[in-house]
């Protein structure tokens, strides 16, 4: 089933004839639980990934001997959705609640061999064929496969994620890896992704206010001021919150190629390629969530009657502290190193 972004509440060029200059598009992912196969764009599906072809992994030197096994991570997220799906009152039984308990524990590993690296898990396959707006990969690859270390232990701060993103050509891929190599455990819950088949939509997009220029953006924010203003004097019980340009007219929440990324968290930072200097631009944005309280005009046409919980979480994957992560890439050549920002 495909999934359609509602009409947005205004049109915000309208308002703001300007905003045409900046407009731009970005493809929404649309992830949702499904049985993807290893040809197709998935988050946590299978991989087109060469037999003959090194899975990643880690080399960095970090503890990674303690943690949740995966197996134990997606047992316990199934008993729970079909627990509250067969009781939404009180969800899960109490033979079901010591299941949930046992599959909670933390489980100790022997470490493996300093040469033999910790195996990356699979986050996302994307094809080009597929959504309108990931940009081409290197050499005409058509391919882009993300790759995360389960363990927030890296970086200068170690306490940093570790991304590995490969470019490859689809038609080059022969005889594929049947049994990938995973982790025994995993330090985080969180990047442990459920299977799910890709729902591609395009939509416009406009840039995050603070990188508009200095007089559009404070008329913006004296719009919103306005209707702040409005919405207080009229002091109806369940109203709805007034429209905002950030949650509703500008950049849509959730998993998405392309267009603008968002800096709600922390000020805007340059994000120039390091080794070339060009201004990069956004290649993909790994969302906690769908949707949620401030976003909920973004929530698709298909879905309107269903709750947050768990609908707008089909990933299972958390940034950060139910975040969203950025990941930019060179448009000069996608083989420069990439840069990224949670927020």
């Amino acid at each position: 089933m495909s999934r359609t972004t509602p009409p947005r509440p205004l049109d915000v060029e309208a308002l703001f004839p300007e905003l045409a200059a900046h407009r731009g598009t970005t493809t929404r992912l649309h992830p949702r639980p499904g049985r993807p196969d290893a040809t197709g764009s998935s988050v946590g599906g299978p991989l087109l990934w060469p037999a003959d072809e090194p899975w990643p992994v880690c080399t960095e030197l970090h503890a990674h001997t303690r943690g949740r096994r995966p197996a134990d991570i997606h047992r316990q997220r199934q008993i729970l959705t079909a627990a509250w799906q067969r009781d939404p009152k009180f969800g899960p039984t109490d033979e079901e609640r010591i299941l949930l308990k046992e599959l909670g524990h933390k489980h100790r590993i022997e470490a493996a061999g300093p040469t033999e690296g910790l195996p990356l898990i699979g986050v996302v396959q994307l094809c080009r064929r597929d959504i309108p707006d990931l940009p081409a990969g290197p050499d005409d690859c058509d391919l882009l496969q993300v790759f995360w270390c389960p363990f927030d232990a890296h970086g200068p701060t170690g306490h940093g994620m570790l991304l590995d993103l490969r470019w490859r050509r689809s038609w080059e891929v022969d005889h594929v890896l049947a049994k990938p190599p995973q982790p025994q455990v995993v330090g985080f819950d969180g990047y442990v992704p459920e299977p799910c088949v890709l729902h591609p939509e395009q939509v416009a997009t406009y840039p995050f206010a603070g990188l508009l220029p200095e007089e559009l953006c404070a008329r913006i924010a004296a719009w919103e001021e306005e209707l702040e203003e409005e919405a207080e004097q009229s002091a109806v019980d369940g109203a709805a919150e007034p429209v905002g340009y950030q949650y509703d007219l500008s950049i849509p929440p959730g998993w998405r190629i392309g267009g603008f990324a968002s800096w709600h968290t922390t000020d805007p930072t340059p994000m120039n390629c390091r080794t070339c200097q060009a201004p990069m631009r956004l290649l993909l944005t790994i969302d906690s969530s769908e949707w949620d309280g401030g976003s909920g005009s973004w929530k698709p046409l298909e879905e309107q009657n269903l709750p947050p919980h768990p609908y707008a979480t089909p990933t299972e994957i958390t940034v950060g502290r139910w975040g969203e992560l950025n990941i930019f890439a060179c448009p000069e050549d996608p083989r420069h190193p990439h840069r990224q920002s949670i927020q």
